[in-house]
């Protein structure tokens, strides 16, 4: 089961959203939410490795080296969340249409992006230990239900009640 252009297209626009919501939460500029080096990519064009049939999305951290002949090379992480789209779809599917998807992407899109900006930044390990893994979870779901609360109706409600605890949005990095 793989998103649809339409579903594709709002998921864009949702990230934009989450951008804006977890950079305010963060106290941090939309200059500074945007130098943030990550991209998105759906379950049709993921790698082998960046498939996960235990999580809502898997974040993945690439080094890149940027060769420029007029300055030394320089070596920079990127990090891919990989939407898991069967997943998602499923889930949204199994709610009997009380969860709605963007919502739902929603959550998933501050979270991730959470997580990108706290390694990015060098708050949190993305090589951790699994025990320090799990609190570095515990921490990233806090702050992503602290950053959606100026959005939170009726149908973010729904997201944050059947979904925030039940399952690991990022149950694995690789």
């Amino acid at each position: 089961m793989y998103f649809n252009p339409l579903q594709v297209s709002k998921i864009k626009g949702v990230f934009g959203q989450a951008e804006r919501l977890a950079g305010r939460c963060l106290h941090m500029t939309d200059e500074q939410v945007k130098a943030q080096r990550y991209d998105v990519k759906t379950l049709a064009r993921l790698e082998a490795h960046e498939v996960d049939d235990r999580a809502f999305a898997q974040l993945c951290k690439y080094s890149i080296r940027k060769e420029d002949p007029a300055e030394k090379a320089r070596d920079y992480d990127l990090y891919r969340i990989c939407l898991q789209d069967n997943r998602i779809l499923h889930a949204v599917e199994r709610a009997n249409s009380f969860i709605r998807l963007e919502s739902l992407m929603l959550y998933i899109a501050v979270h991730e992006l959470v997580h990108v900006i706290r390694f990015g930044s060098g708050q949190a390990d993305f090589n951790a230990p699994r025990a320090d893994r799990i609190r570095e979870e515990e921490k990233v779901n806090e702050i992503t239900r602290s950053a959606l609360h100026p959005v939170t109706d009726r149908d973010m409600g729904l997201v944050l009640d059947c979904f925030s605890r039940r399952y690991d949005l990022l149950e694995s990095y690789s």
